[in-house]
């Protein structure tokens, strides 16, 4: 069985242009529940560290500067099959490739400054929730295992 919780970015363009509030409608109607959110900026080295996995390709120094180059919104999502059907909701990652009415189609600005990041899997589900979350800033009584949630190893611990 797929996952229930997934992880998405509402990133730099997309708050500056003030569409955050419309994504977020856009997902809950997608039948998605949010159990965790908030709004930060990163700093370089925490975009750096994030998506380390693109760091030999050409395009990782312009993506760590257009991720800090202003507030995001990240989030936990909850949705039976989540990360799937939340790769459906938002389109491809190219916004002229993306079918019409999905939230790239609607909000990106281009491939390079796209609206919305979404988790590939469920385990980078977990990795990149747990980047950004502590356990005990997810609202929804989950029961954190099914995360692989190690608050000894996370960075967001709370203090004793």
């Amino acid at each position: 069985m797929k996952g229930n919780y997934t992880f998405t970015i509402i990133k730099p363009t997309a708050v500056r242009k003030q569409k955050t509030g419309q994504i977020l409608a856009d997902i809950i109607a997608g039948g998605f529940r949010i159990v965790a959110m908030k709004q930060i900026r990163l700093q370089e080295h925490e975009a750096q560290e994030f998506y380390r996995v693109h760091r030999d390709k050409s395009f990782y120094q312009q993506l760590v500067d257009f991720m800090t180059s202003g507030p995001i919104v990240v989030a936990v999502l909850e949705k039976e099959n989540a990360v799937e059907e939340y790769r459906k909701l938002i389109g491809s990652t190219d916004p002229d490739q993306a079918l019409m009415g999905t939230i790239r189609a609607k909000y990106a600005e281009s491939l390079r400054h796209n609206a919305v990041h979404g988790s590939d899997s469920d385990e980078n589900a977990r990795l990149e929730a747990k980047f950004f979350f502590s356990q005990r800033e997810i609202f929804d009584g989950l029961e954190f295992s099914s995360l692989a949630w190690d608050e000894k190893k996370s960075k967001n611990k709370a203090p004793a």
